[in-house]
């Protein structure tokens, strides 16, 4: 079982569930300081949690499968438009709308929700389980290794799979500005593992690359197109670009390809720049300071070492 080498706060129970008539998502955002968890009483709600990041990453689409399957235990009749809605909330992450269309399609061609929904949770655990073992074995003794955001499953599983292994690895943390994904999820879940973690801003990865304590970049990926372009995080291209001027493989891990053909059809949300004036609660810009806030990097196939995926490397 996979739960058993995955850090508390990615195992479903503790990512979103189906109680009182609706959906609990555990809200990231204030984690690790607080556990707390948004009701969601249907679709409509649970959209609008997804879209103001209560939960990120792998996150959305448990709770999206979650929320489709309560919405054909209640109203049967509003499920396209539920799955639309979900899918909406997040336009970068292609994976949720793609499985939630599959879900739609069994349900369609006659299969029940209650077997469609939890063979879909049993499948990405599988596939988590297989792409870490892929993961585990770039992984070499004594390697320092740099990630950005809250890789997940794939990642972490990789980390504990090198570590029951016998390989001891260091893994630098940037703090993942403005919502500090790193330093409130990724740290502390390295650390709950016991693997040696260091949290860093988000300007020190070139640092650590050009001192050699670095030796390999792995990422999660929001999507992946067939020529290797990755879309992650915003500070991903620059940790890539300082990646391949130093000679550190980057490796993006990823559960399917996009079906956008190049870079230019990719969509990247823009969230309220004023997030940016903010390091948690406290502001740290005038009111009156433009900002911009782009949510994903693009990344170029060149500075791609390669894309870990169910059935090897591409």
């Amino acid at each position: 079982m996979i739960e058993k080498l995955l850090p508390s706060i990615l195992r479903h129970e503790n990512i979103s569930r189906i109680a009182d008539g609706g959906v609990y998502i555990t809200d990231r955002r204030v984690l690790p300081f607080s556990h707390e968890e948004v009701f969601c009483p249907d679709y409509h709600a649970a959209a609008r949690a997804v879209k103001e990041m209560v939960t990120q990453g792998g996150g959305p689409l448990e709770a999206a499968l979650n929320t489709v399957l309560l919405t054909s235990r209640t109203d049967p009749s509003a499920l396209d438009d539920a799955a639309a809605e979900l899918s909406s909330a997040r336009p970068t992450n292609t994976t949720m709308k793609r499985e939630l269309e599959s879900v739609m399609r069994r349900y369609r061609a006659g299969e029940d929700m209650e077997e469609i929904i939890p063979s879909v949770f049993r499948r990405y655990d599988a596939l988590y389980d297989r792409i870490s073992d892929i993961g585990a074995g770039l992984i070499e003794d004594g390697m320092g290794i740099l990630t950005t955001c809250f890789p997940e499953h794939t990642f972490m599983l990789s980390m504990a799979k090198a570590m029951k292994n016998g390989k001891k690895v260091t893994v630098y943390v940037p703090e993942t500005r403005p919502y500090l994904q790193g330093a409130r999820l990724t740290e502390p879940c390295l650390r709950e593992l016991g693997i040696e973690c260091y949290l860093i801003t988000d300007g020190m990865g070139a640092h650590f690359m050009r001192e050699g304590r670095i030796q390999l970049y792995m990422t999660a990926a929001d999507l992946v197109l067939r020529d290797r372009t990755v879309v992650n995080k915003t500070g991903t291209l620059a940790n890539a670009v300082a990646a391949a001027y130093y000679s550190v493989p980057y490796y993006a891990f990823s559960l399917g390809f996009g079906t956008e053909r190049n870079a230019d059809e990719i969509k990247i949300e823009y969230r309220d720049g004023e997030s940016v004036k903010h390091l948690g609660s406290e502001r740290t810009a005038a009111n009156e300071a433009a900002a911009l806030y782009p949510c994903f990097d693009i990344i170029d196939p060149s500075l791609v070492a390669g894309i870990i995926m169910d059935g090897g490397i591409f």
